[in-house]
Protein backbone atom coordinates (compact mmCIF):
# COMPACT_ATOMS: atom_id res chain seq x y z
CA UNK A 1 0.00 0.00 0.00
CA UNK A 2 1.42 3.37 -0.97
CA UNK A 3 1.49 5.49 1.86
CA UNK A 4 3.86 8.75 1.09
CA UNK A 5 3.96 9.91 -2.82
CA UNK A 6 6.95 12.48 -3.76
CA UNK A 7 6.67 14.84 -6.58
CA UNK A 8 9.33 16.45 -8.48
CA UNK A 9 8.03 20.17 -9.75
CA UNK A 10 9.96 21.45 -12.82
CA UNK A 11 9.15 18.81 -16.10
CA UNK A 12 7.07 16.65 -13.98
CA UNK A 13 3.96 18.67 -12.40
CA UNK A 14 4.58 21.62 -13.88
CA UNK A 15 5.23 21.88 -17.68
CA UNK A 16 7.75 23.93 -19.32
CA UNK A 17 5.65 24.58 -22.30
CA UNK A 18 2.65 25.95 -20.18
CA UNK A 19 4.63 26.73 -16.52
CA UNK A 20 1.32 25.47 -14.91
CA UNK A 21 -0.09 22.09 -13.30
CA UNK A 22 -2.12 20.56 -15.50
CA UNK A 23 -5.84 20.16 -14.40
CA UNK A 24 -5.37 16.70 -14.00
CA UNK A 25 -2.36 16.35 -12.10
CA UNK A 26 -3.85 19.02 -9.68
CA UNK A 27 -7.47 16.98 -9.63
CA UNK A 28 -5.91 13.67 -8.96
CA UNK A 29 -3.29 14.90 -6.44
CA UNK A 30 -6.41 16.23 -4.51
CA UNK A 31 -8.09 12.47 -4.62
CA UNK A 32 -5.42 10.65 -3.54
CA UNK A 33 -4.30 13.26 -0.73
CA UNK A 34 -8.15 12.82 0.81
CA UNK A 35 -8.05 9.24 1.02
CA UNK A 36 -4.88 9.90 3.07
CA UNK A 37 -2.14 9.41 1.05
CA UNK A 38 0.81 11.96 2.18
CA UNK A 39 2.12 13.72 -0.91
CA UNK A 40 5.12 15.42 -0.58
CA UNK A 41 7.40 18.07 -3.50
CA UNK A 42 11.05 16.84 -4.00
CA UNK A 43 13.06 20.00 -5.88
CA UNK A 44 16.12 21.40 -6.55
CA UNK A 45 14.57 24.43 -5.78
CA UNK A 46 14.69 26.47 -2.23
CA UNK A 47 12.15 26.52 -0.71
CA UNK A 48 11.42 30.16 -1.21
CA UNK A 49 11.42 29.78 -5.08
CA UNK A 50 8.51 27.49 -4.84
CA UNK A 51 5.81 29.72 -6.52
CA UNK A 52 4.69 27.89 -9.43
CA UNK A 53 2.03 25.20 -7.06
CA UNK A 54 -0.62 27.90 -6.96
CA UNK A 55 -2.30 27.07 -3.44
CA UNK A 56 -1.42 23.29 -3.57
CA UNK A 57 -0.95 21.96 -0.23
CA UNK A 58 1.75 19.35 0.44
CA UNK A 59 2.49 17.48 3.79
CA UNK A 60 6.36 18.02 3.35
CA UNK A 61 9.30 19.47 1.09
CA UNK A 62 12.59 17.63 -0.02
CA UNK A 63 14.41 21.12 -1.23
CA UNK A 64 17.57 21.86 -2.51
CA UNK A 65 17.88 18.50 -4.05
CA UNK A 66 17.61 16.72 -0.83
CA UNK A 67 19.90 18.72 1.75
CA UNK A 68 16.84 20.84 2.92
CA UNK A 69 13.78 18.85 4.41
CA UNK A 70 10.84 19.88 6.07
CA UNK A 71 7.36 18.86 7.26
CA UNK A 72 4.96 20.88 6.41
CA UNK A 73 6.31 24.41 5.73
CA UNK A 74 8.43 25.31 8.64
CA UNK A 75 9.22 22.35 10.49
CA UNK A 76 13.20 21.48 8.95
CA UNK A 77 13.72 17.93 10.15
CA UNK A 78 17.01 17.43 8.07
CA UNK A 79 19.76 20.35 6.55
CA UNK A 80 23.30 19.55 5.45
CA UNK A 81 25.24 22.43 4.30
CA UNK A 82 28.40 22.35 1.84
CA UNK A 83 31.80 22.19 3.69
CA UNK A 84 33.28 25.88 4.16
CA UNK A 85 36.60 24.68 2.55
CA UNK A 86 34.71 23.46 -0.57
CA UNK A 87 33.21 27.17 -0.86
CA UNK A 88 36.25 28.73 -0.29
CA UNK A 89 38.14 26.68 -3.44
CA UNK A 90 35.48 27.16 -5.36
CA UNK A 91 35.36 30.60 -4.81
CA UNK A 92 39.18 30.79 -5.83
CA UNK A 93 38.92 29.22 -9.00
CA UNK A 94 36.16 31.25 -10.15
CA UNK A 95 38.55 34.27 -9.29
CA UNK A 96 41.70 32.82 -10.80
CA UNK A 97 39.57 31.63 -13.99
CA UNK A 98 37.35 32.70 -16.04
CA UNK A 99 34.21 33.53 -13.71
CA UNK A 100 31.13 32.52 -14.53
CA UNK A 101 27.50 33.20 -12.92
CA UNK A 102 26.54 31.22 -9.86
CA UNK A 103 23.21 31.28 -7.17
CA UNK A 104 24.79 31.02 -4.21
CA UNK A 105 22.05 29.40 -1.90
CA UNK A 106 22.12 30.35 2.14
CA UNK A 107 19.24 28.82 4.44
CA UNK A 108 17.11 31.99 4.10
CA UNK A 109 18.29 34.00 1.45
CA UNK A 110 19.76 33.44 -2.59
CA UNK A 111 22.13 35.66 -4.39
CA UNK A 112 24.11 36.00 -7.46
CA UNK A 113 27.87 36.46 -7.74
CA UNK A 114 27.11 38.33 -11.46
CA UNK A 115 24.14 38.10 -13.56
CA UNK A 116 24.10 36.97 -17.73
CA UNK A 117 21.66 35.93 -20.19
CA UNK A 118 21.81 32.79 -18.65
CA UNK A 119 21.43 33.42 -15.44
CA UNK A 120 18.31 35.62 -16.57
CA UNK A 121 17.07 32.76 -18.10
CA UNK A 122 16.91 30.88 -15.01
CA UNK A 123 14.99 33.69 -13.14
CA UNK A 124 12.50 33.47 -15.81
CA UNK A 125 12.01 29.84 -15.59
CA UNK A 126 12.29 30.12 -11.19
CA UNK A 127 9.21 33.18 -12.41
CA UNK A 128 11.50 35.41 -10.08
CA UNK A 129 10.14 38.71 -10.86
CA UNK A 130 12.47 40.81 -9.00
CA UNK A 131 16.23 40.17 -10.04
CA UNK A 132 18.41 38.13 -7.24
CA UNK A 133 20.13 40.17 -4.79
CA UNK A 134 24.22 40.48 -6.12
CA UNK A 135 27.16 40.38 -4.28
CA UNK A 136 30.89 40.19 -4.79
CA UNK A 137 32.46 36.80 -4.48
CA UNK A 138 34.44 37.27 -1.26
CA UNK A 139 31.51 37.78 0.39
CA UNK A 140 30.24 33.91 0.25
CA UNK A 141 33.72 32.91 2.12
CA UNK A 142 31.75 33.15 6.07
CA UNK A 143 28.35 32.15 4.28
CA UNK A 144 26.42 28.58 5.56
CA UNK A 145 25.64 27.70 2.09
CA UNK A 146 23.76 24.95 1.28
CA UNK A 147 23.78 24.89 -3.13
CA UNK A 148 25.32 26.36 -5.69
CA UNK A 149 23.98 26.72 -8.68
CA UNK A 150 26.19 27.05 -11.07
CA UNK A 151 26.32 27.81 -14.60
CA UNK A 152 28.83 25.98 -16.41
CA UNK A 153 28.71 23.39 -19.43
CA UNK A 154 28.97 19.37 -19.10
CA UNK A 155 32.43 19.52 -20.73
CA UNK A 156 33.45 21.97 -17.89
CA UNK A 157 32.43 19.97 -14.61
CA UNK A 158 35.02 17.42 -14.08
CA UNK A 159 37.27 21.00 -14.01
CA UNK A 160 35.12 22.86 -11.92
CA UNK A 161 33.92 19.32 -9.47
CA UNK A 162 37.75 19.08 -8.99
CA UNK A 163 37.68 22.13 -6.29
CA UNK A 164 34.55 20.82 -4.62
CA UNK A 165 35.79 17.24 -3.79
CA UNK A 166 33.85 17.19 -0.73
CA UNK A 167 30.17 17.93 -3.44
CA UNK A 168 28.20 16.25 -5.85
CA UNK A 169 26.60 17.83 -9.37
CA UNK A 170 23.54 16.90 -10.56
CA UNK A 171 21.46 18.64 -13.19
CA UNK A 172 17.81 18.96 -14.42
CA UNK A 173 18.68 22.04 -17.25
CA UNK A 174 21.65 21.97 -19.10
CA UNK A 175 22.66 25.47 -19.02
CA UNK A 176 23.83 24.74 -15.56
CA UNK A 177 24.47 22.39 -12.41
CA UNK A 178 23.32 22.37 -8.61
CA UNK A 179 26.04 21.33 -6.56
CA UNK A 180 25.71 20.12 -3.26
CA UNK A 181 27.26 18.67 -0.17
CA UNK A 182 28.37 14.84 -1.46
CA UNK A 183 26.19 12.47 0.26
CA UNK A 184 22.92 13.97 -0.21
CA UNK A 185 20.04 13.89 -2.61
CA UNK A 186 16.74 13.40 -3.04
CA UNK A 187 16.81 9.89 -2.34
CA UNK A 188 18.00 10.91 0.95
CA UNK A 189 15.13 13.55 1.63
CA UNK A 190 12.85 10.03 0.98
CA UNK A 191 14.90 8.69 3.89
CA UNK A 192 14.06 11.62 6.09
CA UNK A 193 10.70 11.67 5.31
CA UNK A 194 9.91 8.37 5.81
CA UNK A 195 11.59 8.21 9.10
CA UNK A 196 9.64 10.89 10.47
CA UNK A 197 6.32 9.40 9.49
CA UNK A 198 7.29 6.14 9.93
CA UNK A 199 6.90 4.80 6.36
CA UNK A 200 8.70 1.77 4.91
CA UNK A 201 10.39 2.73 1.30
CA UNK A 202 8.30 0.05 0.11
CA UNK A 203 5.34 2.28 1.30
CA UNK A 204 6.68 5.45 -1.48
CA UNK A 205 6.22 6.44 -5.01
CA UNK A 206 8.42 8.86 -6.50
CA UNK A 207 8.07 10.76 -10.07
CA UNK A 208 10.64 12.49 -11.75
CA UNK A 209 11.95 13.71 -15.13
CA UNK A 210 15.59 15.09 -14.45
CA UNK A 211 19.26 13.61 -14.08
CA UNK A 212 18.61 15.32 -10.19
CA UNK A 213 15.76 12.87 -9.65
CA UNK A 214 17.47 9.57 -10.49
CA UNK A 215 18.18 8.77 -7.17
CA UNK A 216 14.79 9.27 -5.73
CA UNK A 217 13.64 6.92 -8.62
CA UNK A 218 15.24 4.35 -7.36
CA UNK A 219 15.11 4.94 -3.52
CA UNK A 220 11.48 4.80 -3.93
CA UNK A 221 9.54 1.81 -3.71
CA UNK A 222 7.90 2.78 -6.62
CA UNK A 223 9.87 4.87 -9.44
CA UNK A 224 7.66 6.54 -11.87
CA UNK A 225 9.56 8.61 -14.77
CA UNK A 226 7.90 11.09 -17.41
CA UNK A 227 7.45 10.52 -20.88
CA UNK A 228 9.26 13.99 -21.96
CA UNK A 229 12.31 12.41 -19.10
CA UNK A 230 15.83 11.61 -21.02
CA UNK A 231 16.67 7.62 -21.41
CA UNK A 232 19.18 7.96 -18.24
CA UNK A 233 16.38 8.54 -16.03
CA UNK A 234 13.64 6.32 -17.74
CA UNK A 235 16.42 3.54 -16.71
CA UNK A 236 16.14 4.38 -13.19
CA UNK A 237 12.57 4.01 -13.10
CA UNK A 238 10.32 1.18 -12.76
CA UNK A 239 7.42 2.48 -14.40
CA UNK A 240 7.32 4.96 -17.97
CA UNK A 241 4.05 7.35 -17.74
CA UNK A 242 3.24 9.93 -20.40
CA UNK A 243 4.68 13.42 -20.48
CA UNK A 244 3.38 16.25 -17.93
CA UNK A 245 1.48 17.56 -20.44
CA UNK A 246 -0.42 14.66 -21.18
CA UNK A 247 -1.88 13.39 -18.44
CA UNK A 248 1.41 11.66 -17.15
CA UNK A 249 0.62 11.77 -13.24
CA UNK A 250 -2.80 11.01 -13.73
CA UNK A 251 -2.16 8.07 -16.06
CA UNK A 252 0.41 6.77 -13.77
CA UNK A 253 -1.81 6.86 -10.59
CA UNK A 254 -4.78 5.13 -11.99
CA UNK A 255 -1.85 2.64 -13.66
CA UNK A 256 -0.69 1.52 -10.38
CA UNK A 257 -4.69 1.57 -8.59
CA UNK A 258 -4.26 4.24 -6.86
CA UNK A 259 -7.43 6.33 -8.66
Amino acid sequence: MVKGIFFDIDGTLVSFNTHRIPDSTRKAIETIRNKGVKVFIATGRHFSSINNLDDMEFDGYITMNGCYCLQGTDNVIFKKSIAPADINHFIDYLQQEKEFPCLFVEEHKLSLNYVDEEAKYLMKLLKQEESFPKHALDYYRDKELFQLTAFFKESQEEEVMSRLPNCSAMRWYPTFADVIAKGVDKGVGIDQLCNYYGFSLDETMAFGDGGNDIEMLRRAGIGVAMRNAKENVKQAADYVTDSVDNDGVLKALQHFGLM
